[in-house]
């Protein structure tokens, strides 16, 4: 369970998050959405400990562990997994020494072997097909020349190779045709666990018609301004956002 208290961020002099709050509870897919600006990717960034944030107040407990006092690595190591929404590409690194990198890293921090080559292999492979990654794409550069429904079926494959506790989706489905849509939202669902949670950061219902999420809440301003079921996605849909504006004025 991730539960975020009275978060206070800035960045460059600048307040994007203002006392927000918010529990995601195990086995819960909760969707975030709201207008540009409203602190949604910079949320993602802060949980998965990205430079340049500064946290002027609150708490971010993971299963009850502090995650503000720990380095990116060792929160990924604790389960923390961000699904970017524009995928770095990596020139130089293959993508297979990557995943392989990723998972013993993870492995070892637990205390556990490391895998063999050809149980690594039947992983990845098994996990690929499911994804409809093809083989050429394993023996490339990690996400060089890839298209943007390609980059985010690697995001996917990732994380269903990690098996982290708290996956965070910033806006997965940007750039995605209908077909790479489907594929995606059926890797996330093939995930859905009773010990896992999802943050689902998003603009569209479109994504929420395949992810179906068991709470929504409204961010604007830097704060949650308003929380309810899947029914408040199709509001947002049909209404947009400005009377949520002003409850964060």
């Amino acid at each position: 369970m991730i539960e975020i208290r009275n978060l206070v961020v800035e960045i460059e002099g600048q307040r994007i998050l203002d006392g927000l709050n918010l529990t995601v509870r195990d086995g819960e897919v909760a969707a975030i959405m709201g207008p540009n600006g409203s602190g949604k990717s910079t949320l993602s960034y802060v949980v998965a400990g990205k430079e340049d944030y500064e946290v002027l107040d609150g708490e971010l407990l993971l299963d009850g562990q502090n995650l503000l006092e720990m380095n990116p690595d060792a929160r990924a190591a604790a389960g923390v997994f961000l699904a970017f929404q524009y995928p770095l590409e990596i020139p130089g690194v293959g993508t297979m020494t990557f995943l392989k990198a990723a998972m013993n890293a993870q492995r070892r921090s637990r205390g556990e072997a490391e895998l063999a080559t050809a149980d690594f292999m039947k992983r990845v492979n098994a996990a690929a097909e499911s994804l409809g990654i093809s083989k050429d794409m394993l023996k490339r550069a990690l996400n060089v020349g890839f298209s943007g429904g390609e980059k985010k079926r690697m995001e996917i494959l990732q994380m269903a190779l990690l098996q982290p506790s708290f996956c965070i989706l910033d806006e997965t489905d940007s750039g995605l045709d209908i077909d790479a849509l489907r594929i995606v939202s059926e890797g996330v669902n093939a995930l859905r666990d009773p010990k896992r949670s999802f943050l689902v950061i998003t603009h569209y219902q479109r994504l929420l018609n395949h992810i179906v999420p068991d709470t929504v809440h409204v961010m604007a301003k830097g704060r949650i301004v308003k929380s309810g079921g899947k029914e408040l996605a199709l509001e947002l849909e049909a209404n947009g956002y400005a009377d949520y504006r002003d409850m964060a004025a």
